[in-house]
């Protein structure tokens, strides 16, 4: 496999795991947060970098784990 098949599949995989992300969130929730929570979880929904979101949120990364669960935000690996 070529690196840019390879690449290609990743991508693939990456807009595989943000579909999952966006059509589980509720997003009732994510909008009746504050703006700065609110963003975040956007953020994390888009990219899928829980570390960089829960620094951005000011949370701990169990605390951020937490306010996903409560959003219906699947961690996807």
């Amino acid at each position: 496999m070529s690196y840019a098949e390879k690449l290609r599949k990743w991508e693939e995989l990456e807009e595989e795991a943000r579909e999952v992300r966006r059509r589980s969130a509720d997003w009732a929730f994510i909008e009746s947060l504050p703006p700065r929570l609110r963003e975040v979880l956007k953020y994390y929904i888009e990219t899928g970098d829980i570390r960089r979101a829960a620094r951005l949120a000011g949370m701990k990364l169990e605390d951020f784990r937490e306010l996903l669960r409560r959003a219906n935000v699947p961690v996807v690996v």
